[in-house]
């Protein structure tokens, strides 16, 4: 189960990676078998090259610049839920919902994201 630390650290470095766009940077969030699906989006990456290809296909996502604020809803088992709200400047506020399974390194299994646009 993992801590609040950790998902807390987990969380940093996504946002981390968002920013950077850096393919290891992206991947070392997840293992080589990870899922990450998004809602209202069709977004259904397998593995861990599908997932870095899939954010890099963002990048344009970021122009203008972008912030990001969140916390950790609870901690479940392995799975953590997170809110958060992303405000870009070229594309306005989305709220998010997160729930993200770890494995016993620390590295996400499932990510899922629920993401509207406010």
């Amino acid at each position: 189960m993992p801590t609040e630390q950790q998902v807390d650290a987990w969380v940093k470095a996504y946002v981390r990676a968002w920013r950077s766009n850096a393919p290891d940077d992206i991947a070392a969030l997840f293992r080589a078998d990870a899922e990450y699906h998004e809602w209202p989006y069709e977004t259904d990456w397998i593995g861990r090259a599908e997932i870095v290809k899939g954010w890099q296909s963002r990048e344009v996502w970021q122009q203008g610049g972008w912030d990001f604020e969140w916390s950790i809803l609870l901690i479940n088992g392995d799975t953590a839920a997170i809110r958060g709200t992303g405000v870009y400047a070229e594309l306005g506020t989305f709220a998010n919902l997160w729930t993200v399974t770890f494995d016993d390194q620390g590295s996400c299994a499932m990510f899922r994201m629920w993401n509207n646009q406010v």
